[in-house]
C-alpha cells in the first residue's frame, strides 16, 4: 500500500489568493509535499515563497534543482524554471514553453503522475484560458485525485472551468474548503498498483526536462498550424480527453491558448502594417513637395497618388483594429453566461 503523499498545484491569474487560502487551511507537519505553480512573467523574481509562507503552518520556498521531497513543505517554481517530480526529488528546467509559460502547469501535473500515479492529488486554481487541464486529465488517468476552484469563486474562472468541462473533476470547492480536503485526502492509503507504459507520457515527461530526441515518434499527426513560438510545424497529440498541439522542439499548445496566441501575433501585424503605411505616406507626401518645388508636376501626381492610396489604407487599417477593441470590450470567456448577461 501507498499513500496520497504529493500534492501538486496549478494557478494563473488571480491565483495568490486562492493559494493563500489553500495553503492557509494545511495543518503542520502535512504528511505530503505540496509543490506549487503560479504563471509568472519569465524575467520577474517570485514573491510567492514568501506570501506562502507567511500564510499557514507550512514552510515555503523556492525549489532547488535535485532536492529531495519531504512532507510537510511547500515547493515554489522559481522564475524561467519548469518544476518536475523526478523519483524522490525535484527537477528544474529550462525546456520548452507549455502554452506560452515557463513554470507552466501542465509540465509539473505530467510530471507527477508519470512518478507517482495515485499518490498524487492535483489542483487547479484560478486563472485565464484552459492551462492544467491536460495536466489534470493525466493525474486522473494514473489514478490520482483532482481538484478545482469553484469557478464562481475564482478571480478568474476559465482555468477551472475548462477542467471541469472537459470531464477531468473529482472535487469543486471554494479555495478555502480545498486545503481541509486534501489534509484529509495526505496519508490516505491508496493501492499503488502500477499503470501500463505511456510512450506519450515518458516523452513528453522527458521533452520537459531537455532530455528528449527531438522528434519523438508520436509526433504523426500533422495539425496543419504553425507554432507561434518557433513557427514549427505543429502535430496534434492523441490519448487525452483534451486536445493539444506540439511542434517537434516540443513547445505545446491547447487549443484556446494557440488561438489567443494566433490573435496577438494578428494583431501584432497589424500594428507593423499601420507603421509601415503611414512611413509610406508621408514619404511619398515629402516626396511629391519636393518635385513640386522643381516644378515636375508628373512626379508630384504619382507621388500624391501614392501617398492618398496609404493613407486610404491605414484608414482601414485603424478602423479594423478599433473593431477589435470593440470587441475586446464585450464580455470575455472568464465570465459565466449569467455574469456576462448581467455586465451587459
Amino acid at each position: 500500500m501507498a499513500s496520497r503523499d504529493v500534492v501538486v498545484i496549478g494557478a494563473s491569474a488571480g491565483g495568490i489568493e486562492a493559494l493563500r487560502a489553500v495553503v492557509g487551511a494545511f495543518p503542520a507537519g502535512l504528511p505530503a509535499a505540496v509543490l506549487v505553480v503560479l504563471h509568472i512573467p519569465r524575467s520577474s523574481p517570485s514573491a510567492l515563497p514568501r506570501i506562502l509562507d507567511r500564510s499557514g503552518a507550512l514552510p515555503a520556498s523556492h525549489a532547488v534543482n535535485g532536492e529531495p521531497l519531504r512532507h510537510g513543505r511547500i515547493y515554489v517554481a522559481p522564475a524561467d524554471h519548469h518544476l518536475l517530480v523526478r523519483d524522490g526529488s525535484i527537477g528544474l528546467s529550462r525546456g520548452p514553453t507549455e502554452n506560452g509559460h515557463r513554470p507552466a502547469v501542465d509540465p509539473l501535473f505530467r510530471s507527477a503522475a508519470r512518478a507517482y500515479g495515485p499518490r498524487v492529488v492535483g489542483v487547479v486554481l484560478s486563472g485565464a484560458r484552459d492551462d492544467g487541464t491536460a495536466g489534470l486529465a493525466t493525474v486522473r488517468a494514473r489514478g490520482g485525485v483532482t481538484v478545482v476552484q469553484e469557478p464562481d469563486e475564482a478571480l478568474h474562472p476559465s482555468m477551472p472551468r475548462s477542467a471541469i468541462e472537459h470531464d477531468a473533476v473529482d472535487h469543486v470547492l471554494p479555495a478555502a474548503d480545498i486545503g481541509a480536503l486534501i489534509a484529509t485526502l495526505a496519508g490516505e492509503h491508496t493501492a499503488d498498483d502500477g499503470f501500463k507504459p505511456d510512450p506519450q507520457l515518458d516523452e513528453e515527461v522527458a521533452m520537459a526536462e531537455m532530455s528528449a530526441d527531438p522528434t519523438p515518434d508520436y509526433l504523426t499527426n500533422p495539425a496543419g498550424f504553425g507554432c507561434p513560438t518557433c513557427n514549427g510545424s505543429l502535430f496534434a497529440l492523441g490519448g487525452d480527453p483534451v486536445p493539444r498541439y506540439r511542434c517537434r522542439i516540443g513547445h505545446a499548445w491547447s487549443p484556446e491558448s494557440l488561438l489567443d496566441e494566433h490573435a496577438a501575433t494578428f494583431e501584432g501585424a497589424l500594428w507593423m502594417a499601420l507603421r509601415s503605411l503611414e512611413e509610406k505616406g508621408a514619404l511619398a507626401a515629402r516626396m511629391a513637395a519636393a518635385a513640386r518645388g522643381r516644378r515636375n508636376n508628373g512626379a508630384a501626381a504619382r507621388y500624391e497618388t501614392t501617398a492618398t492610396e496609404a493613407e486610404t489604407a491605414a484608414g482601414l487599417i485603424r478602423r479594423l483594429i478599433r473593431q477589435m477593441d470593440a470587441g475586446a470590450a464585450a464580455p470575455d470567456h472568464d465570465q459565466a453566461p449569467d455574469q456576462a448577461r448581467a455586465k451587459a
